[in-house]
């Protein structure tokens, strides 16, 4: 990874840290990346999320904003901020969407996804455990929504489990 990449990725991970005091969870995964284009490089990636409280409480739904970064084994990075919405069913099971534009460097030429705008949209389900803390699995896309000539576009499966505070 480039050395400008390296402070970029640290930085932004003492800020999600920083925030942490007042969130609700801090949320870590790890998975697989299947880049769409045929040249590309698919290799294990792995996230750190920060969601704040909910701004709306329903009777399942809650909505809150939050924050993700994502680095593959390449260095390919992304770092986003958007809207979460969780839906609760089944006692303790769960669905969470979101949807985060953000940045995207490409460490490898083979893994560009047509630009450095990129929206990285989520889509898991997953279970609380006894002490609040959650488990979940996630598939996530990260397309730039053809705001540019080349969209080739990775979905990615994680593992992922929320720190609740």
């Amino acid at each position: 990874m480039k050395n400008h990449m390296k402070k970029f990725v640290l930085s932004a991970a003492l800020l999600l840290a920083a925030n942490a005091v007042q969130a609700q969870s801090i949320v870590v995964g790890a998975g697989y990346a299947d880049f769409s284009a045929s040249d590309s490089d698919d290799q294990a990636i792995f996230s750190l999320e920060y969601q704040h409280r909910p701004f709306h409480e329903a009777t399942r739904f809650s909505a809150t904003w939050g924050t993700a970064l994502s680095v593959d084994t390449d260095g390919d990075t992304h770092i986003g901020a958007g809207l979460i919405g969780t839906y609760a069913f089944a006692d303790r099971w769960f669905a969470e969407l979101s949807v985060m534009p953000g940045y995207y460097n490409a460490a490898n030429n083979s893994n560009d996804l047509g630009g450095s705008f990129q929206i990285r949209s989520l889509l898991g389900v997953g279970y609380t455990l006894d002490g609040g803390n959650k488990v979940s699995v996630a598939v996530t896309h990260k397309s730039n929504a053809s705001t540019d000539s080349s969209n080739p576009g990775v979905n990615a499966l994680l593992v992922r489990y929320h720190f609740g505070f």
